[in-house]
């Protein structure tokens, strides 16, 4: 084998390790299209207090 294929062979080798490497980054980073609602849980996580209806909708559809 000779110096230029070997210097090939090592520089593709480095140069594909390093694109995956990027690709594993880039895919941790990201959410997945089937889980978007996710998303945002896990930008802002929020506790729940166990109220399940808006009390600002209800409070203007019930006033006269």
């Amino acid at each position: 084998m000779n110096r230029n294929r070997r210097i090939f062979i090592i520089v593709f080798i480095v140069f594909t390790i390093i694109v995956a490497l990027f690709a594993i980054d880039m895919a941790s980073r990201t959410t997945a299209p089937w889980n978007k609602h996710r998303e945002l849980e896990r930008a802002l996580p929020v506790q729940k207090d166990g109220t399940a209806v808006d009390t600002m909708a209800t409070d203007t559809l019930l006033m006269p």
